[in-house]
């Protein structure tokens, strides 16, 4: 039973950070690190790694299928006429595809060194991966609120062009280190570009849709190829729901507080978190 709670737990994790400018891998870095020593449950595996990421990329396929069927079947016309322009949706199916090349490489080159670093909860080096998880936080934290501050948030949706979807695409391969936040780094280069605060955050999670289906194709390789197909189904499902149903409410949540709100009280979130974890590991609290 404290299995299955801790696999609620830790989608409901995934599906409000994976949207949430908080940083997905970082808390699912960290609070397994935390919990580690109290519950006694370790790492569940690749094949509940793979269950979570599952349940966000239902959630953002359902939440923008409309989208994603408009895009899809705009850009194979594009591609049967050979034509580019001339229509919005042609011209974002083209961004979405140019816009994902950074973090595809990003994620090709760094994935060893990465999941090597910073998830190995049980490894001598795991307070120092800790703590600068916890510097990208508040690194982040502080460009988030300068472009805050500073962006006139004035540009809609519709215009967005190639080089909002190059620079948004760089952000978004920032994102392999955890810590980062693949929606803080995008929403936030978005803001840069004076993009609409709403704007920013649905080319983020458009934008986030293949990578995350990528992240999971990768995963469940992995998972293959290593024989870690262990997580009891029980375990797998109460993930994947979790995660799924979350992260739909999370996409519907902050697309329509941005319409109205700015970005600072995640802001204000990733100092104290990042500043807490800094605190636990400098004070011998976890180790």
């Amino acid at each position: 039973m404290l299995q299955i709670l801790q696999a609620v737990a830790l989608g409901i994790v995934q599906g409000l950070t994976e949207f949430i400018p908080v940083s997905s891998s970082a808390h699912l870095v960290i609070i397994p690190w935390l919990l580690q020593p109290l519950t006694g449950i370790g790492d569940f595996g690749l094949a509940f790694d793979l269950a979570l990421h599952l349940g966000t990329l239902v959630a953002v396929l359902v939440y923008f299928w409309r989208d994603w069927l408009r895009y899809v079947a705009a850009g194979l016309a594009s591609i049967q006429q050979r034509r580019i322009g001339g229509d919005h949706d042609r011209l974002m199916a083209w961004l979405l595809l140019i816009g994902c090349i950074p973090g595809v490489v990003a994620g090709v080159l760094g994935d060893k060194f990465i999941e090597g670093f910073f998830h190995a909860a049980n490894t001598p080096h795991a307070p120092t991966a800790m703590v600068v998880i916890a510097l990208l936080m508040m690194a982040l934290a502080i460009v988030m609120w300068l472009a805050e501050r500073y962006a006139r948030h004035q540009r809609a949706f519709q215009s967005l062009g190639l080089k909002d979807a190059v620079l948004i695409g760089l952000a978004q391969a920032l994102a392999i280190l955890p810590g980062v936040s693949r929606s803080g780094s995008t929403i936030t280069m978005g803001l840069v570009l004076d993009l609409q605060r709403d704007a920013a955050a649905r080319f983020s999670f458009l934008l986030g849709t293949p990578i995350i289906a990528g992240a999971g194709a990768k995963k469940l390789l992995d998972a293959f190829q290593s024989g870690d197909l262990s997580s009891e189904a029980a375990v797998f499902v109460a993930g994947f729901v979790s995660a799924a149903i979350v992260g739909y409410l999370c996409i519907a949540f902050l697309l329509r507080f941005l319409r109205s709100n700015t970005m600072l009280p995640f802001v204000y979130y990733r100092l104290l978190a990042g500043g807490a974890i800094i605190l636990l590991v400098l004070t011998g609290f976890a180790q």
